[in-house]
């Protein structure tokens, strides 16, 4: 089985569209590690708190698969795909990726989320078990650039078309209006098989966000106008959840409203 993830900040690149162009400059001023400080630090990277929107992802995603620069939400998926390719527009990220997945010093700790997933699945198996399994299992990192035809390019190392994909706050953060954001889709899901399944997660009714001296527009979407994206790019929707970010959340990294999870499979002929 093979895997696709998608991961969130970064995923375009300039074309003939001055609204994408603009948002493809802004991008190459994006700042990784303050984006995980950000959003996967403390406040909001406290997973001691099961209200919290970092135990919230993490439970949506372990109960989907139970049956960017982030990993979590290939922690849960590890354990049902044997080939992972992992993609982003920026260098720095898939920089970033790597130093993770070669266990270099200097990576961003993902422990507490591991140790997070482990206690949800609760099958014994400890956060070092699962970080090695992930490891071992995402094969390439790629770029890709989500508003093109064919967002890996032509002739593409990633096996395809995949037998799943994870989307992670990367449609609406690179998208500069609502028909963008539906193109980007229709693009995506033109490297899901027919039967496959998706898994996009993003940012409610924001429309800014922070990356250390970088102030990045996003799309403000709202969860139907999520669920007509997907039904109009060929999906059945599974499950579409929402949280709302509550006040001691609220940062000032961003102005999101909340988050949204959806599970949504290709339909066949599609």
């Amino acid at each position: 089985m093979s895997g696709t993830d998608l991961s969130h900040a970064a995923g375009a690149a300039p074309d003939s569209a001055p609204g994408r162009a603009a948002v493809a400059s802004a991008y190459q001023r994006f700042e990784p590690r303050a984006y995980l400080r950000n959003n996967y630090a403390p406040p909001r990277g406290d997973l001691g708190s099961p209200d919290g929107v970092g135990p919230w992802k993490l439970r949506c995603l372990a109960q989907t698969f139970a049956t960017g620069p982030t990993i979590y939400q290939l922690l849960s998926a590890c354990a049902h795909f044997e080939d992972i390719t992992v993609t982003d527009f920026l260098e720095v990220n898939r920089q970033e990726l790597g130093l993770w997945l070669r266990d270099e010093p200097g990576a961003f700790d993902w422990s507490v989320y591991s140790q997070h997933v482990c206690l949800i699945e609760g099958k014994g198996e400890s956060c070092q078990e699962k970080e090695c399994q992930l490891r071992a299992r995402v094969k390439r990192i790629l770029p890709i650039d989500v508003h093109q035809p064919q967002p890996l390019g032509a002739g593409s190392l990633a096996p395809l078309p995949a037998d799943a994909l994870v989307s992670a706050f990367c449609l609406e953060a690179v998208s500069p209006d609502l028909a963008s954001f539906q193109r980007a889709l229709d693009h995506i899901t033109t490297l899901l098989r027919p039967g496959g399944h998706l898994l996009l997660i993003g940012a409610l009714e924001e429309s800014w966000y922070l990356a250390g001296e970088a102030r990045l527009a996003v799309v403000p979407v709202r969860e139907e106008e999520v669920r007509e994206a997907l039904v109009r790019s060929g999906y059945e929707v599974r499950d579409l959840r929402t949280y709302i970010m509550p006040s001691h959340l609220r940062t000032g990294v961003d102005d999101v409203k909340g988050i949204f999870f959806a599970w949504a499979q290709k339909k066949v002929g599609v």
